[in-house]
């Protein structure tokens, strides 16, 4: 095992043994040899469309395979194996079918026997490529597909499709087994940067057209008396159907972790039983979950290993798994999943343990905020707004952490912050205050309503016709995961220079990488509050 593809990795070189996030070794092999295998498959399918062939149970199979890899995603190793055999499976119909030629590893290695395969998955890993340069690019390119897989999911789940995306991800799989120099493999990243930006343009179009604008909202974070049930994740179809399923049962929805933007979405407004959120970012759900006595429902990455206090208490659905616990199953046929047996769970639950009370302020997505667009460019032409600062990205358990919170509590009150993903947690509950009616935390909404950040930089840049860089706008981005990654490339692939990244660089990415973003981009890592407040308040005065 090798595994440096978050942010906790071990001493911040690589997790050997079991991974930080819980991860065994035996899983985290078999995640290799089906990315491996998913090589394979992109190859083939590759010389497929060269003659005008499609086939939509590639893409969607890679798609959630990559997905499934995913840090705090999959932790069941007969979920692995199976999927193995699987892609074992496709990758030949697709070979024989159409005389695929191609003689490399991932293409032609096959074994239906369980201790070949594990023999196998310990062979084909992170540090299968010698050159640690190439390494680097090769995984920066995979981790930041991951993060465009797992976006991909949820707008395709709401019937948003785009050939282009699949294509990608296939042609950039298929890349990294091929001998392409360092400055080929930084384009194919940059166009990951490119494709990631479409990919979530597209997850926002499913989420808005099926759901509505969000609107900003200040959302309840204390309890009531009936039974709940606590949905986490990002999954917006998943809370639809249970919004739906549960309605006039007497048990309440609450959201947790990145499943708090949702609501702020009109549609899911008028279920009167959707009573808030519960709790904090994932890395504290083992306490928060014990506190809140009902069922909880995993929709997407964030599982954290649960505790056997209530561990019969957790299920999960979609890509999500781990051993031992109960698992809802995907739709079939154009039905809803079946939420009947989480439901009756949570009716004979006591009502969850109050952990905080109060209100917070959410929903300015794009729409929302160039809605008061007028507002912020007069508070910016008078002065009142100085500053803006992008604190969007991922939470994490180490006490470093603690830096964006005391970054958020030294800005000056002329600064607003632009937040997205669940590293606003570290702050979304200060009383910051207001600036003209503006508030100073613009809650953009989930990892990947960065989106949105990108379309209210772009506005302002418009507004002032300025370039994105002269803006008075600053990046301390924080990251955890591979959706972050994606992020992190596609304000790159933007233009976007000058991002400040934290709470440490990523392992993956090698000396000489780096020095290739430092140069290109202008990235550098966070140190203190002190240190590095003058470098993000150093912007430009143009507008």
């Amino acid at each position: 095992m090798f595994c440096y593809q978050c942010e906790e990795t071990l001493n911040g070189k690589g997790c050997t043994k079991a991974g930080i996030c819980g991860k065994k070794e035996e899983v985290a092999n078999l995640q290799d040899l089906l990315i491996h295998l998913m090589k394979g498959i992109s190859i083939c399918n590759i010389e497929t469309r060269a003659s005008g062939k499609d086939n939509e149970e590639v893409d969607k199979f890679i798609m959630e395979g990559l997905f499934s890899t995913i840090t705090n995603a999959n932790f069941d190793r007969k979920y692995f194996m199976g999927k193995i055999q699987q892609a074992i499976e496709l990758r030949d119909e697709i070979k024989n079918k159409n005389s695929v030629q191609s003689s490399h590893d991932s293409v032609t290695w096959y074994s239906d026997d369980e201790e070949e395969i594990m023999k196998k998955a310990e062979e084909v890993g992170v540090l299968n490529t010698e050159n640690e340069d190439i390494r680097s690019l090769r995984w920066l390119l995979t981790y930041g597909l991951k993060g465009m897989a797992a976006y991909y999911h949820h707008a395709y789940v709401l019937g948003e499709k785009d050939t282009e995306i699949s294509y990608f991800i296939q042609e950039a799989l298929a890349a990294t087994t091929k001998e392409l120099s360092v400055d080929e493999l930084v384009d194919f990243t940059m166009k990951c940067g490119e494709i990631g930006v479409k990919t979530m343009a597209l997850l926002d179009k499913a989420n808005t057209s099926s759901y509505g604008n969000p609107e900003p909202t200040s959302v309840n974070i204390g309890v009531r008396n009936n039974p709940g049930i606590l949905i986490s994740g990002h999954d917006l179809k998943d809370l639809e159907e249970l919004l739906k399923q549960t309605e006039g049962s007497g048990v309440d929805i609450y959201t947790h972790g990145e499943m708090l933007p949702a609501n702020a979405y009109p549609a899911f407004k008028k279920y009167s039983h959707f009573v808030g959120n519960y709790g904090n970012a994932w890395w504290k759900q083992k306490e928060e979950f014990e506190k809140f006595n009902g069922p909880i429902l995993l929709t997407t990455n964030c599982l954290v290993p649960p505790k056997d206090s209530y561990k019969d208490r957790v299920y999960t659905t979609g890509v999500v798994g781990f051993e031992g616990l109960k698992h809802i199953p995907d739709r079939e046929n154009g039905n809803a999943k079946g939420f009947t047996e989480i439901i009756e769970h949570a009716k004979k639950c006591s009502a969850p343990e109050k952990i905080e009370d109060g209100e917070i302020t959410i929903g300015f997505a794009h729409n929302a905020a160039l809605g008061v667009a007028d507002k912020i460019v007069e508070a910016v032409k008078t002065g009142k707004i100085k500053q803006f600062v992008v604190m969007a990205g991922c939470d994490g358990r180490n006490k470093e952490r603690e830096y964006y919170t005391d970054f958020a509590k030294a800005l000056s009150n002329d600064t607003v912050i632009l937040t997205a993903g669940c590293a606003k947690y570290r702050y979304n509950k200060l009383d910051l205050g207001n600036i003209d009616g503006i508030p100073r935390i613009l809650d953009a909404g989930q990892c990947n309503d960065s989106y949105s950040l990108v379309v209210i930089a772009q506005k302002l840049a418009e507004v002032f016709e300025v370039g994105i860089n002269e803006l008075p706008v600053s990046y301390n981005i924080a990251w955890y995961e591979q959706k972050a990654v994606l992020v992190l490339l596609s304000l790159l692939s933007l233009g976007v220079k000058n991002i400040m990244l934290g709470p440490k660089l990523p392992a993956f990415v090698s000396p000489n990488v780096l020095n290739v973003l430092v140069e290109k981009f202008s990235i550098q890592p966070n140190s203190t509050v002190e240190e590095d407040m003058p470098k993000l308040t150093a912007v430009s005065q143009t507008c």
